[in-house]
């Protein structure tokens, strides 16, 4: 493991001045910008919607990478794409046929991922494997913007690595990663950070990422995958 990408969650974001924010991650490098969208219903929360998708669009070539946090999530996916959504993650417990909304993902022209809530353990994915490109662990529970970090929940990492026929699986973690925690994660065998309450703490947005990619760079050269 020589690189973890960044993808930095815009809901934590002050969204006053998401304009500024977007360009100056775009300046740092981050590998993705992060889009929660949420209905309300498969959690108690709207924070971002789609509008800010097309809006932000054209201000960056960062890939935009989408997590629907929504029941019922495939009427949605063509308009997100054509929006410019690169690659769409939907949750495992909100899809009763998670292969046909993967495939659809992939036929609109995005990666698709499958998302999967700290409580629910790690189901079978092989069967998936022709439409799935990653996996995204939560590692908070979602219903807050300020629940902990699990770390007990990184064990589906380790357990999604060995399983047989999911080689070439990107494993994404989201929730509560920190610059404390980011050893724990690391050492999992994870290949995306999503983090968002780290990066914009304080409003120090460029300090704050100096010092997670500090972090990580004494962390990596030592870091074996379970």
């Amino acid at each position: 493991m020589t690189h973890v990408k960044l993808s930095v969650s815009l809901a934590a974001a002050p969204l006053d001045q998401i304009g500024t924010v977007v360009q100056m991650l775009t300046t740092a490098q981050v590998d993705y910008l992060h889009f929660d969208i949420e209905d309300g219903v498969f959690i108690p929360a709207i924070t971002l919607g789609t509008k800010i998708i097309s809006d932000l669009r054209p201000l960056t070539p960062l890939p935009f990478d989408v997590h629907l946090m929504m029941v019922n999530p495939e009427w949605l996916i063509p308009d997100l794409v054509h929006l410019g959504a690169n690659r769409i993650a939907v949750h495992y417990e909100a899809c009763p046929y998670p292969r046909r909304t993967l495939r659809k993902i992939v036929e609109a022209g995005a990666q698709a991922g499958i998302a999967l809530n700290p409580a629910t353990p790690l189901p079978d994915l092989v069967y998936l494997r022709p439409y799935l490109n990653f996996v995204l662990i939560l590692t908070s529970e979602p219903e807050a913007p300020d629940y902990p970090f699990l770390p007990t929940v990184l064990e589906k990492v380790r357990q999604g690595r060995q399983q047989p026929g999911l080689e070439g699986v990107e494993w994404v973690v989201d929730g509560g990663i920190d610059v404390q925690n980011l050893p724990w994660v690391i050492t999992a065998g994870v290949d995306t950070l999503v983090i968002g309450r780290a990066i914009f703490k304080d409003n120090a947005i460029l300090a704050n990422l100096h010092r997670i990619r500090q972090v990580l760079s004494e962390i990596l050269p030592h870091a074996t995958s379970a």
